[in-house]
């Protein structure tokens, strides 16, 4: 079992910037995710284990960086845009990044407008 405590959240305008902060209890493969009213929920980047892999939706590139501090995972957000307001969730599995998530958080709301 993996708890987490998300945090970082809050509105912002166009163009700003937020990062997201994930402890979990145990040290996994971590992604973020993000779910917009009435859509699916979507990958949005995910770090290895030990940090030594990452990756990221195309949506995302060169505007977020995703990184960790043993069980910390942080998710900086730049130059934010309308279309990213979403619930940003955190997950877990002990296999990789590109694994089913096995452990969920709560999530954080991001609302990006002007």
């Amino acid at each position: 079992q993996v708890q987490f405590a998300e945090s970082g959240g809050g509105v912002v305008q166009p163009g700003g910037s937020l990062t997201l902060s994930c402890a979990a209890s145990r040290r996994f493969a971590v992604t973020w995710h993000r779910q917009a009213p009435g859509k699916g929920r979507e990958f949005v980047a995910g770090i290895a284990t030990h940090g030594q892999i990452t990756d990221y939706a195309n949506s995302v590139k060169g505007r977020f960086a995703i990184s960790r501090d043993a069980n910390m995972v942080y998710l900086q957000m730049h130059d934010l845009e309308p279309e990213d307001t979403a619930v940003y969730l955190c997950g877990a599995s002990p296999l990789s990044i590109w694994a089913p998530v096995d452990y969920w958080g709560q999530g954080t709301q991001v609302t990006v407008s002007s």
